[in-house]
């Protein structure tokens, strides 16, 4: 959420800044409350400060003058009724105003370029070589059945459209990735595994950016109101709403694996085969927490290790920088990597990667102190996916096919897996 007095104070500014996403309705409604919300404040105040001068006199009053005293009781009754109604209107209008800023997006970062889309992303830089084939490679919905490690019709006769089984080889290589993935970030790159609750409270997705404005793209059960996550991002930033981080602790790095639930409400007609945009699919996400002063360079450091799984398992990929108009609700920066599909031949992002600045700290009330005896301040977060597992998956079928339909896997893998081959894994005992 954006600082109430930087959007009602500072409104040129924010608006300038804003416009790098195009058109965001709501500041001018937001200035006005925010007029509004200073005029009461300086009204109640003025009664307060009358109020106590009144009463210093009372005293004198009533012995030397108990007529003036009589009218000057009267004057407070009016006063106090009257600071009743201001503080009434008061929480009014600043529950309205916050209301106003849960819909708002993030500030933009300065290095964050204006454009309408995917298409006015610049490339920041490119890994490895595209796979060249001496035969048409066929995308991997094709080779997943074929190999019979992707179910996707009984998918959808148990659970609708945009689900599918993992079948044998195909369920092993899911579980294989988790793990090398987890291995990777928790090894290498110092973070703490965590396995966090599947369903979150409606205060959880609220402090993430989910809520309310994407409440239409959320699964969530009745009586009693929890949410399916639809990313750990949810669960792991909200380890410490409401806390005092010690500022020794920072940077705070986290990662887990969870499966992911998503309607996809505003993606009809897109991406609708394979696995790219399922309803449930499996990530493994990193986020983090630092000091402000940090952020920037924390996002080049967390974007390195989604990119570090990329390069380890052999694929090409490329990063880009999301212009204004493709950039998240929460972030000020995003870094997408998106990888070589060459059964499709096209690039899917893979992970995205993102500095949220103090936005989801102020709406989750996330802040460190400095300094003993300095006043708390809200720490900055950042979250990547390290990586999306089913687009893992698909990238890898579609990367080291051969022209007989089988799968010929990273050796990286083969100690999760126990197998090279997924035509060989799926006639052969597999190896503990």
């Amino acid at each position: 959420m954006l600082d109430m007095r930087a959007v009602t104070d500072g409104l040129d500014e924010v608006r300038a800044r804003l416009a790098v996403r195009g058109e965001v309705s709501g500041l001018e409604r937001a200035a006005e409350l925010g007029g509004r919300r200073r005029e009461l404040i300086r009204e109640v105040e003025t009664l307060r400060h009358e109020q106590r001068e009144a009463g210093s006199r009372m005293k004198d009053l009533a012995r030397s003058d108990p007529e003036a005293a009589s009218r000057l009781r009267e004057e407070l009754k009016q006063s106090s009724a009257r600071q009743k109604t201001l503080d009434a209107e008061l929480k009014q209008v600043e529950a309205a105003l916050v209301d106003l800023l849960l819909d708002l997006p993030n500030l933009p970062d300065p290095s964050v370029v204006p454009g309408a889309g995917e298409q006015d992303n610049p490339v920041i830089r490119t890994a490895g070589e595209k796979p060249a084939f001496d035969f048409t490679p066929r995308p991997h919905w094709e080779l997943g059945e074929r190999l019979e490690v992707i179910d996707f019709e009984r998918g959808a006769k148990l659970s609708g459209s945009r689900f599918s089984v993992m079948s044998g080889p195909g369920a092993r290589l899911e579980r294989a990735l988790i793990n090398f993935m987890l291995d990777l970030h928790t090894r290498e790159h110092g973070y703490r595994e965590m396995l966090p609750p599947f369903l979150v409270l409606r205060e959880s997705m609220q402090g993430t950016g989910q809520l309310p404005k994407f409440e239409a793209d959320a699964f969530k059960t009745v009586e009693p109101e929890l949410f399916l996550v639809p990313t750990a991002e949810v669960p792991l930033t909200n380890l410490h709403r409401d806390e005092i981080l010690d500022a020794e602790s920072l940077p705070v790095r986290y990662v887990a694996y969870t499966p992911c639930f998503r309607r996809e409400a505003g993606a009809h007609g897109r991406d609708t085969r394979g696995l790219t945009r399922q309803h449930q699919f499996n990530k493994v996400e990193l986020v983090e927490f630092c000091r402000p002063e940090d952020s920037e360079t924390e996002l080049e450091r967390l974007t390195r290790h989604a990119e570090t799984v990329l390069d380890r398992l052999g694929l090409h990929y490329r990063t880009v920088s999301l212009c204004g108009g493709d950039l998240g609700f929460s972030a000020a920066k995003t870094y997408d990597l998106e990888v070589w599909m060459p059964g499709q031949g096209l690039y899917r992002e893979i992970s995205s990667c993102s500095n949220f600045t103090d936005f989801q700290a102020r709406r989750a009330r996330i802040r460190y102190r400095p300094a003993k005896g300095e006043k708390p301040r809200l720490v900055h977060t950042l979250n990547g996916s390290g990586l999306a597992v089913g687009r893992t998956v698909a990238a890898l079928l579609e990367t080291y096919q051969r022209e007989d339909g089988s799968v010929e896997l990273p050796a990286v893998l083969e100690p999760y897996t126990g197998f090279r081959s997924i035509e060989a894994a799926a006639l052969a005992e597999p190896v503990p």
